[in-house]
């Protein structure tokens, strides 16, 4: 994939990607992280993909200025957890401590963000599995296992054979947010669907569950934007 950089105040990335499948070029800036890509169709020269790019500069820098931009955690900065933020500060520790509203780690910036992931994955499995044996016993049913993954599409599903899965990210949301996506997941162990009937489950597990879907919908992606690769 080649990258163009439109000059100008601020300067503006982006990735050109062909596709076969493309008839015309077409420029999306993500919401999620401010990524700016161009995908044009084969034969398009790269000299006419940055020409088309410049032209939408200001439209571009228009967007970029409406989307809250990715973050990488550091030690004196903050992350988000359960719905606020919680600083992260050096320590005499030897792993990640969550102590007096604040996660202490040790002192090794190269070290920040696996450590970080490390912790957000291990408060995300200890909310869900209590949450989801909660539901599950309300129901008097049980399920099979309890995976995370970092997923974009979703944020939890169920198997037909009571496998459940859910997104780490959802630790960052507010504690009533987690809530209801286990509540959701785990009511497919009485109805594999979205049926009324399903819904009435759903509320039985997780009532005022409303809420908790709007908040999803209007700042789910937000829970996004924190980047935690190596």
């Amino acid at each position: 994939m080649d990258e163009h950089v439109i000059p100008g105040d601020p300067p503006v990335r982006v990735a050109l990607r062909r596709s076969a499948r493309a008839r015309r070029m077409s420029l999306r800036v993500s919401r999620l992280d401010g990524r700016v890509t161009l995908t044009l169709p084969p034969r398009m020269t790269l000299a006419r993909a940055v020409e088309f790019a410049e032209s939408r500069a200001e439209w571009l820098r228009g967007h970029l200025a409406q989307v809250g931009g990715a973050e990488t955690p550091v030690l004196g900065g903050t992350i988000p957890f359960e719905g606020g933020r919680i600083a992260v500060l050096a320590g005499r520790v030897r792993g990640a401590v969550l102590r007096d509203g604040a996660l202490i780690l040790p002192d090794d910036p190269e070290r920040v963000a696996p450590r970080v992931a490390a912790f957000l994955r291990a408060q995300a499995r200890d909310r869900l599995a209590m949450a989801c044996d909660r539901h599950a016993a309300a129901l008097g049913r049980g399920f099979r296992s309890l995976t995370l993954r970092d997923t974009r599409s979703r944020w939890g599903s169920c198997s037909v054979k009571g496998d459940l899965m859910f997104s780490w990210r959802l630790i960052m949301a507010p504690p009533g947010v987690l809530d209801y996506v286990a509540a959701h997941e785990v009511a497919h162990l009485e109805r594999m669907d979205h049926s009324p009937a399903f819904w009435e489950v759903v509320a039985q597990l997780c009532p005022g569950h409303g809420a908790q879907r709007r908040w999803l919908r209007e700042q789910g992606e937000s829970l996004h934007r924190l980047r935690l690769d190596p």
